[in-house]
C-alpha cells in the first residue's frame, strides 16, 4: 500500500524559520504573533512529517540539525513564493519606502530576523537602512531624515522603550593591557552617552586613564580591543569570545545597563509602510523590563 505524501505547511515553515532567525522560541513567537506553545507545536509537525528533528533545543538557544539546514533554504523560498503570490493576486502587503536607522552593533544582533520576517510579509516595500551611532541617529530622525531608529536612550525618553542592554568593559585577555597606568581607553564618539557614562564611572572613582582611540563604530571597537591597545567598552549583543570580560576584580567600575527605545519621525505616522514596519519591530524585540 503506497502511503500518501503529507504537504509540509505554511505554517510550520514560517515557525521554522522565525525559530532560526530568532534563536529562540520567545523570539520566534514574536515574530509570528504567537505563542512560545504555539510555536513549538508547529515545529513539532514539520518534525514528525519529516521524521527528522529540524532544531536541536537547549536551556538558552536553538541550533539548525543536519535536516534543518538542508531545509531552511526551501523554506525561506516557499515562503516568499507565498508572499508575491498573495500579494499579486489579493493586493496584500504594505508598499512605500522606509527610512530605518540603528547603530551597527544592534543591526547585526537584533535586526536581521526584523527585516527578513518584514519583507516576507511585505516584499515591496522599499527599506533603507542607516547604520550610524545614536547621537547621529536621533538629530536625523528628529529633521524627519530618518523615519524609524533603534537607538540607546539617553537622559531624554523619546520613544517606545524596548528592551536593557548590559554593556561590558573588554580586552584581549594575553596583553593585560587593563593594569596600565594610566588606562589606555578606547572610547565612542564625544556625543555619545556611553561614553560620558563610562568617564563618569572611571573619575568617580579616581582611575586615571588616557583615551587613546575613539569612534563610533562596534566594529572599530573590537579591533583595538583584541590588538591589546586599549581597554574597550562593549554592549552584550557585541561580545566575542576572543575578548575578556572585566570588570571589579580588574579594578574597574560597574557599568550601568543601557535602555533601548524604539523612535520615529512626526511626520512618519502618515506613512502605512513606516506604521508596520514600526508594529513589527515592536512585536518583535520588546522585552519586559
Amino acid at each position: 500500500m503506497i502511503m500518501a505524501m503529507q504537504d509540509l505547511q505554511i505554517d510550520w515553515l514560517k515557525a521554522f524559520v522565525a525559530a532560526v532567525d530568532a534563536g529562540t522560541l520567545s523570539g520566534a513567537a514574536r515574530q509570528v504573533h504567537r505563542s512560545q506553545s504555539a510555536v513549538s507545536m508547529q515545529i513539532k509537525k514539520l518534525e514528525n512529517v519529516i521524521g527528522k528533528p529540524v532544531l536541536e533545543r537547549n536551556a538558552r538557544s536553538l541550533t539548525m540539525t543536519p535536516t534543518g539546514k538542508d531545509l531552511i533554504g526551501y523554506a525561506r523560498k516557499m515562503l516568499e513564493i507565498q508572499s508575491q503570490a498573495l500579494e499579486l493576486t489579493r493586493g496584500e502587503g504594505v508598499r512605500g519606502r522606509i527610512h530605518l536607522g540603528v547603530p551597527d552593533d544592534y543591526a547585526n544582533a537584533y535586526l536581521a530576523p526584523v527585516l527578513r520576517a518584514f519583507a516576507i510579509r511585505h516584499p515591496s516595500a522599499e527599506i533603507t537602512l542607516t547604520c550610524e551611532h545614536t547621537g547621529a541617529l536621533i538629530p536625523k530622525v528628529e529633521a524627519g531624515e530618518i523615519d524609524i531608529a533603534l537607538v540607546t536612550r539617553d537622559k531624554v525618553t523619546r520613544g517606545e522603550l524596548l528592551f536593557l542592554e548590559e554593556v561590558y568593559w573588554v580586552a584581549a585577555e594575553e596583553y593585560k593591557v587593563w593594569e596600565k597606568d594610566p588606562l589606555p581607553l578606547a572610547t565612542h564618539e564625544e556625543s555619545s552617552h556611553i561614553r560620558e557614562t563610562v568617564l563618569a564611572r572611571l573619575e568617580s572613582q579616581n582611575t586615571s586613564y588616557r583615551i587613546v582611540y575613539q569612534s563610533p563604530s562596534t566594529s572599530g571597537q573590537v579591533a583595538v580591543a583584541l590588538s591589546g591597545i586599549a581597554v574597550a567598552v562593549l554592549t552584550k549583543c557585541s561580545l566575542t569570545p576572543k575578548l575578556k570580560v572585566l570588570g571589579s576584580q580588574n579594578g574597574l567600575p560597574q557599568l550601568p545597563t543601557m535602555e533601548v527605545e524604539l523612535v520615529r519621525s512626526k511626520k512618519s505616522k502618515s506613512s502605512t509602510a513606516v506604521n508596520a514596519m514600526y508594529e513589527e519591530i515592536i512585536h518583535a524585540l520588546k522585552r519586559e523590563v
